[in-house]
């Protein structure tokens, strides 16, 4: 039989609490952080010193389980017969696993049902930081939840509902959400709840049958690659961007003017930042690297002394979560070597080398504003006529299709973009339009028609195997008004017996739409004939197997 109490515990006694005495008891008065007045029995703890003897004020639940273990269950009730329906209904659930009515994990289910959402939520994010995920997916992760449990109105997990989420995502896309945004939503909610059913805190995934929307039916953002005359003009531009921009004159009436108030330290700081961000761009384009990962190199990860030169990117900081030797080209390995260089001539004295945990780059957050201005004076569209963009990430849909254009193997390609799906390279990275197709076209052997025909005609009268001029292959084939039954027969060197011959079936072939039962046959026998029934006999001296040949 189960029973309901009110848990006690003590703690130290406040700072400036008031001692006094009621009814023989000793009570301590004070007043907590909010100023409100408490009291409460003051008791001697284990080192003699006194302690506030502390009483809860909701009621626990005391009962044996389906699996006849003591379970102690916080039933949140301030009222004691409230409690004891709580216990009620806790010792019912308890026969009816007793009985195999229902299964312990159905019944452990029941104890998270009404539990907030938001306590789950907290214990999902610990469970994610637990796994190693990354801090940027996990904020994103707990965004997109919280966005989900206050838009659909879920306070519990009894709340729910497929039919709900599937209305929130139409009404997401009716707001001009794309169908990966959309898809991202869906698969976080996904996640949670099969971590749900794993910790027995859902029976079954109740998202877990809600399709994916078709990414390339509605792509609301589709990236282009860079040919190389843009890319060498982006280049340059960024270089001297950062020295002409400080060189102009942006307010007053000589707006748009150039200026040379400008003192040699810092136009050769501001020269050293333009050629950091070429770099930037031309380090992206080259090895494919995400702007993230690219931020995230240090100098002891950049080996560019080795005969292959490389940089190796952590499995922390890889999307992948693999960790991967990315192959950098001699001239980018050189430029690397040149910047590291001039970064060591800064230093009073001279290092000998760089600190192994200092920044490759200097990659800043606003990367992507940056990259917009060196479009805008590079006089590059960022929005071509098809309604393809360029961004940041534009750079490594430029490194696949530089590959692809210049013959590398697929497979090959695949490894550079450090790709687990083969279709990822050569569909969302590769832009078709850069590709070389009628270079391609011209690979294919040539099959020549007319002139192959006069050539082979021409072989036979000369052999004089065949006088081809003794009768006409078009009214031969011509159907006539008269004859509609009219058929042709011609050789196939594939049998050589009589028998096969006889055993050869007939292929029909209509000389017009009336498909009936006396069409132009062609009989296909196994003797090398030419016949024309009621027609010219074959010429002599005609060896019909030089017309197979």
């Amino acid at each position: 039989m189960g029973t309901v109490f009110k848990k006690t515990f003590t703690k130290p006694m406040p700072a400036g609490a008031e001692l006094f005495t009621r009814e023989g008891q000793q009570y301590a008065r004070w007043k907590n952080a909010k100023g409100k007045t408490r009291k409460a029995l003051v008791t001697t703890g284990k080192d003699g010193q006194a302690r506030l003897f502390i009483e809860s004020e909701t009621y626990t639940a005391k009962y044996r389980d389906g699996g006849r273990i003591v379970r102690e269950v916080s039933t949140g009730c301030r009222d004691e017969q409230a409690a004891r329906s709580v216990l009620a209904d806790l010792e019912r659930r308890a026969e009816l696993v007793k009985s195999g009515v229902i299964t312990p994990g159905e019944d452990a289910v029941a104890d998270h049902l009404g539990t907030p959402l938001q306590v789950h939520l907290d214990a999902y994010a610990e469970h994610m930081r637990g796994r190693g995920l990354s801090t940027a997916h996990r904020a994103a992760t707990k965004r997109h939840l919280k966005r989900i449990k206050d838009e659909c109105g879920y306070a519990t997990l009894k709340d729910f509902s497929r039919e709900s989420f599937e209305r929130w995502i139409l009404h997401l896309g009716d707001a001009g959400a794309g169908a990966r945004t959309r898809n991202c939503y869906r698969d976080d909610m996904v996640t949670f709840a099969n971590w749900c059913v794993a910790t027995n805190r859902l029976m079954s995934n109740p998202f877990e049958l809600i399709p994916k929307a078709n990414v390339d039916a509605d792509r609301k953002r589709i990236r282009r690659a860079m040919i190389e005359t843009e890319l060498v003009t982006l280049l340059d531009v960024a270089r001297r961007r950062p020295l002409l921009d400080a060189q102009t004159v942006r307010t007053g009436g000589r707006k748009g003017q150039a200026t040379a108030n400008i003192r040699d330290c810092v136009a050769m700081q501001l020269t050293r930042l333009g050629r950091e961000r070429a770099l930037i761009y031309k380090m992206l384009v080259l090895t494919g690297l995400r702007r993230g990962e690219l931020a995230s190199l240090t100098v002891g990860q950049a080996h560019l002394g080795d005969n292959v030169p490389y940089v190796a990117l952590n499995a922390a900081d890889e999307k992948n979560r693999q960790g991967s030797d990315v192959v950098l080209r001699d001239d980018l390995a050189d430029e690397l070597e040149r910047l590291q260089a001039e970064a060591r001539e800064q230093g009073e004295p001279i290092p000998a080398r760089l600190p192994m945990d200092r920044p490759l780059f200097t990659v800043p957050a606003g990367l992507l504003r940056i990259l917009d201005r060196d479009l805008k004076m590079a006089g590059i569209a960022k929005t071509d006529e098809r309604g393809r963009t360029l961004d940041v990430h534009a750079l490594r849909t430029t490194f696949g299709t530089l590959l692809s254009a210049g013959g590398v193997a697929p497979r090959t390609a695949q490894a550079a973009m450090r790709h687990s799906d083969i279709r990822l390279t050569m569909q969302t990275y590769t832009d078709p339009k850069l590709l070389d197709v009628r270079g391609a076209l011209d690979a294919l052997p040539m099959l020549p028609l007319s002139n192959g025909q006069t050539n082979i005609t021409e072989s036979l009268m000369a052999t004089g195997t065949c006088d081809l001029r003794q009768f006409s292959l078009a009214p031969t084939l011509a159907p006539t008004l008269d004859n509609r039954a009219t058929k042709l027969s011609f050789p196939d060197n594939m049998y050589s017996s009589e028998r096969d011959t006889k055993e050869m079936a007939t292929i029909a072939v209509t000389s017009d739409g009336d498909n009936r039962n006396d069409p132009l046959t062609i009989a296909v026998n196994g003797s090398v004939e030419w016949s024309l029934r009621g027609s010219n006999p074959r010429p002599r001296g005609c060896d019909p197997r030089a017309l197979t040949n």
